[in-house]
């Protein structure tokens, strides 16, 4: 494949998401071939990685070089051709604005069309900030973890494990949240991550279960190894950086993957500072997902 990219991870979804970062495009606009769909072996012994072989989309390029003709105001001395053809075609619009009854016209489009512009907004702020809020009402209810109910959940997780055929080394300890903060070490520890940490996610939820039945108000729990919170973090804030690009330059919306409210609060808050995007979240849970799109 030209111009093509090899890419592996643990899952073949992994390696798309990876994919997507590298080359800087979106799902639509990517070409893959799976060379190895991985495997995570028996008990996690011969485990092997995802590898697949990616490109861009054929007239991608074509697209993006549209994109520059039409905003670029600092094209390259050789493209002076067309520059002067896209001026030409401006004018030939511009002409019958010179006329009366079109500018009255557009007048009245335009006095339409900005109260629809104002409302976007508000529909945009919404959902950003009733998900940003979750954790900060969350802080309030935490109740100081009991000793009792660590070791509830400890025990927990290494009878579970166990029961998985995992050999696991626990270490817990009370973080600056006030959450039950609880680092597992082993072989294999992919396994128990899942895909894109869905099974390290559904884990963390029972462990939150069992805490919260051995001593009253609200525990947190959060589980994690071989750093894969951060690093997904630091994947996920890439990410957002990559597809503001891509919204600027082609001046179009761009719909993310659907994410769990941890994951879409790392979206909006890598792109709350940007002066030309705007992020807002659609769908209904498990499907819901962050759409960046160009302020006006």
């Amino acid at each position: 494949m030209n111009g093509s990219i090899r890419v592996s991870a643990k899952t073949v979804d992994d390696a798309i998401t990876e994919a997507l970062i590298q080359l800087g495009v979106t799902s639509d606009c990517l070409e893959y071939e799976v060379i190895e769909k991985g495997s995570a072996g028996f008990l996690g012994i011969g485990m092997k990685q995802a590898v697949i072989e990616a490109r861009r989309k054929p007239g991608t390029a074509e697209e993006e070089e549209d994109t520059k003709i039409r905003f670029d105001v600092t094209l390259e001395p050789e493209k002076k051709g067309r520059k002067e053809k896209v001026k030409e075609h401006k004018k030939e619009k511009r002409e019958p604005e010179k006329k009366a009854e079109p500018k009255a016209y557009e007048k009245q489009d335009a006095e339409k069309e900005l109260p629809k512009e104002e409302k976007k907004e508000e529909v945009v702020k919404a959902p950003v900030e009733k998900e940003e809020s979750v954790p900060a009402r969350k802080e309030k209810e935490t109740a100081v973890v009991t000793e009792e109910s660590k070791k509830a959940v400890e025990a927990f997780l290494l009878d579970t494990l166990k029961a998985m055929g995992m050999e696991v080394e626990i270490t817990s300890e009370v973080d600056a949240d006030g959450a039950l903060s609880i680092d597992m070490k082993g072989e294999n520890m992919g396994i128990l991550i899942g895909k894109r940490g869905q099974t390290l996610d559904s884990l963390q939820y029972l462990a939150n279960r069992v805490a919260n039945k051995h001593q009253s108000g609200y525990v947190r729990v959060k589980l994690d190894t071989e750093n894969y919170r951060a690093r997904r973090e630091e994947t996920l804030k890439h990410l957002a950086k990559n597809i503001a690009h891509k919204v600027k330059r082609n001046r179009k919306p761009v719909s993310l993957e659907p994410m769990n409210p941890y994951e879409r609060r790392i979206i909006h808050s890598a792109l709350q500072s940007d002066p030309y995007v705007t992020t807002h979240s659609e769908g209904e849970e498990p499907y819901r997902k962050v759409v960046v799109t160009l302020k006006r």
